[in-house]
């Protein structure tokens, strides 16, 4: 494949800053810079597969538990209709100080090649310099206190994407369990702190992910945000009736506030038997693609691999390998347009429109 025919991708979800994170005893922001062949997403990785850039996920993992943002190590550790245990305040701060350190350093050392991306055009000019685009995301906000001091912080460092809670409870709301089959509708949503979390990120203009949420405190989100719907690494609940996916009408919601879906690859949320297997068809991605394009529209889709954080078809591989999955685009007749759309511009349109609403200045 020539550079040319090549389409950058914008991403919304990775884990590879927990990845690193948890490796010990190796240069951990050269092994990112340089690549060692580990894990799923590096900047060799990134610059073989044109994946541009997305959001950096910050995600604090129980004590003691090796748990995939898919779920995997809790499945089979304790058993898939096991809720995760929580994380408390102080440990949850340690470990997102940690990794926030780790993508500053990362910064820092490749001497411009990857940068962390406050505002769109930000993104924009990384993507025209061949530069990395980082935005930093935390998934679950057990690190943030009850008078959101260290959200003003977060911020200041970059934040500018957060779920209020990974699958498990937290002092703002209720994960969704993964269960499948299971309806997304597995408990209360959220709390009365987590809607004032909500109001806290829309003033601040941080994206407000709702792909852990179960499906009441989805609604919850609905109710009182005044941002797009976006679920930045989420599937089809009809064709995987997983519980972490989004059912019709959740989808619906979504395409009424011209919100954003990210395609997850992990294969438990493609499959329709919700197996941790990577011997699944990438064609599976595309599947859950057309079914969501259908009901949110061309504007509203993108990808949110969960690179680092689940099992992925084997035909992906890693991010080196994004370009296989646009040419089956190619092969499925999709335009020229729309597979920018899906590649790029749907993230650079979400992004664009949810900073803007927050009252603060972007730095």
């Amino acid at each position: 494949m020539t550079s040319a025919e090549a389409v950058p991708i914008l991403d919304g979800h990775n884990d590879v800053l927990l990845r690193l994170y948890r490796r010990s005893g190796t240069d951990v922001v050269r092994a990112f810079l340089e690549g060692e062949g580990e894990g799923q997403l590096d900047f060799p990785m990134a610059q073989a597969g044109s994946f541009a850039g997305g959001l950096f996920a910050i995600f604090v993992p129980s004590k003691n538990e090796a748990i995939g943002a898919d779920g995997e190590g809790l499945s089979r550790k304790r058993g898939s209709n096991t809720a995760a245990p929580g994380v408390g305040l102080i440990p949850a701060q340690e470990a997102v100080n940690g990794m926030v350190s780790l993508l500053l350093r990362i910064e820092r050392e490749s001497g411009g090649s990857v940068r962390i991306c406050r505002e769109v055009d930000d993104i924009q000019k990384c993507m025209k310099d061949g530069a990395l685009a980082s935005i930093l995301h935390m998934e679950g906000a057990e690190a943030i206190d009850a008078n959101f001091e260290f959200l003003e912080v977060l911020y200041a460092a970059g934040l500018r994407s957060l779920g209020p809670v990974w699958s498990r409870s937290n002092a703002f709301g209720h994960g969704v369990p993964f269960r499948c089959p299971s309806s997304p509708d597995t408990g209360p949503g959220l709390t009365d702190l987590g809607k004032e979390l909500i109001r806290a990120c829309n003033s601040l203009g941080v994206l407000v992910d709702l792909s852990h949420l179960n499906e009441r405190g989805f609604w919850d989100v609905a109710s009182v945000s005044n941002a797009p719907l976006v679920a930045t690494h989420s599937n089809a609940h009809a064709l995987s009736p997983h519980s972490r996916n989004l059912t019709d009408n959740q989808l619906e919601a979504i395409r009424e506030t011209r919100g954003m879906v990210g395609i997850n690859f992990a294969t438990s949320f493609l499959r329709q038997d919700g197996r941790h297997d990577a011997d699944t068809p990438m064609e599976l991605v595309l599947d859950h693609v057309e079914y969501v394009l259908k009901r949110v529209g061309d504007d509203s889709v993108g990808f949110g691999s969960d690179f680092d954080g689940a099992k992925i078809p084997a035909s992906i591989r890693n991010a080196s390998g994004l370009q296989g999955l646009v040419e089956v685009m190619r092969a499925r007749g999709y335009g020229k347009l729309l597979i920018e759309k899906l590649c790029y511009k749907n993230w650079l349109r979400i992004l664009a429109k949810t900073w803007a609403t927050g009252s603060r200045p972007t730095s």
